[in-house]
């Protein structure tokens, strides 16, 4: 169902993958949009093993996408370093591929909005954290994509190097 690489010898492993993936700050959620025109929107998420999750408004465009056609893909890239002397880039990606949904439990919303909020602010107190989502919570929706593909390529000329 889903394409091999082509260049199979520049695949990640998918421990590298998951390093990606837990490494990351941001990525693209793409979606099937308005008028079969694709959408794809920056975001921040978090991954927690085969899941990835992503919160938004409770209305908009991600949310009618998602209701129309649940599968997504989301894209991280992990390096892109461009060598203008070779006319190429070092570049190094993960692409996850599955199926998203809209959290409705209290907890389980809850337990992915702490977890994403400990990542991008880790020094932050317990007490301080529960303020903020307490504070935004009436207009929170959280997303989860189960991932059913994932993959990762990098540039032949990171291949074998550290990549950690």
């Amino acid at each position: 169902m889903f394409r091999e690489l082509r260049r199979k010898r520049q695949a990640l492993s998918p421990e590298m993958c998951d390093t990606v993936l837990r490494r990351g700050t941001s990525g693209v959620l793409a979606l099937a949009g308005d008028d079969g025109y694709p959408y794809a929107v920056p975001i921040s998420y978090l991954y927690d093993g085969g899941k990835l999750y992503f919160h938004c408004a409770k209305t908009g465009h991600k949310l009618d996408a998602i209701t129309h056609n649940p599968k997504a893909s989301f894209c991280v890239i992990d390096q892109d370093r461009v060598v203008p002397e070779k006319y190429t880039s070092y570049y190094r990606s993960v692409i996850a591929f599955g199926t998203m949904r809209v959290l409705t439990g209290e907890a389980e919303m809850r337990a992915a909005i702490e977890k994403l909020a400990i990542k991008y602010a880790p020094e932050d107190t317990p007490e301080h954290r529960d303020l903020e989502i307490d504070r935004e919570w009436s207009a929170l929706c959280m997303l989860e994509m189960s991932i059913d593909h994932l993959s990762g390529k990098e540039a032949k000329e990171l291949v074998g190097a550290q990549n950690g």
